[in-house]
């Protein structure tokens, strides 16, 4: 029987896989830093994440960024004290871009509340050791579009901030999100667009969603692959958006690409 189209690309990644086993073992000797990140966690307290994460041997956090205003989100000494305490690092923070501080938006307060939600999270990110923050380029929950704008706008927005991320020496990471939850940037190919539209040193790296890219991308070991050294973290849920082996995600050609990617080297926290 013939292989179907996403099952030769599997097979193409899994002997480039094994070739790499074969002739450079010492690559496949770091494995994958494992992190978790808290937002979908409501109103837990970061205390009690932080005890679990410690029992599960999880070192590293992708904190909730939750500094919708200058009085809310979490305090800088507070959360160091909170995990280090439980032997926990923070990777990045994971920036929340809703209708209220959307870049895209056709409501100057609301590109204003995304300019100030920024640079708030990129000072906390700088200052609890994170590396990088998450970027929506249009509002999460919003997929009907205000107009053909959009887009330019969404870029003109973070252009105006895209030095923060250099002085705070934070990645800048896009993420793409499924048409369904937004109305721009649903691929690989389209934030890599959308990073080429701001080109700004400061905004240059991606943040991949395996469950937004069962839906967006023809292959998802091929679209990471695709990312090349612009890949800061990926997001892993399975297919139905559950913990991973509860669905049908092809999770071995996922972290088969990872390695291919040298992912182990470039998201060293």
């Amino acid at each position: 029987m013939t292989l179907q189209n996403f099952e030769t690309k599997n097979v193409q990644i899994r002997s480039a896989f094994q070739e790499l086993k074969r002739n450079h073992p010492e690559r496949l000797e770091k494995r994958l830093n494992l992190s978790w990140s808290n937002w979908g966690f409501g109103m837990e307290s970061l205390a009690e994440t932080a005890a679990r994460l410690q029992h599960a041997d999880i070192r590293y956090i992708e904190l909730h960024g939750n500094h919708y205003g200058p009085d809310l989100g979490y305090n800088v000494k507070e959360a160091l004290d909170i995990l280090g305490a439980h032997n926990i690092k923070v990777g990045g923070v994971c920036g929340m871009f809703s209708a209220d501080n959307d870049m895209a938006s056709n409501r100057a307060v609301h590109r204003q509340a995304a300019i100030d939600y920024m640079k708030r999270t990129t000072e906390f990110t700088a200052a609890v050791g994170g590396s990088y923050m998450l970027i929506v380029p249009a509002a999460v929950g919003r997929p009907q579009k205000y107009d053909d704008m959009e887009f330019d706008r969404s870029v003109e927005t973070l252009r105006l901030v895209a030095d923060l991320f250099i002085q705070h020496n934070i990645k800048a990471a896009i993420e793409p999100i499924r048409s369904a939850e937004t109305t721009i940037v649903h691929s690989v190919a389209e934030a890599k667009a959308y990073i080429e539209a701001v080109n700004h040193p400061g905004i240059q790296h991606i943040n991949a969603d395996v469950y937004h890219m069962q839906v967006e991308e023809s292959h998802i070991g091929e679209a990471l692959l695709a990312c090349g050294e612009q890949l800061v973290n990926v997001h892993m849920a399975d297919s139905n958006r559950c913990a991973l082996g509860e669905g049908s995600l092809d999770l071995d050609t996922v972290i088969m690409s990872l390695y291919l990617l040298g992912f182990t080297v470039m998201a060293d926290m």
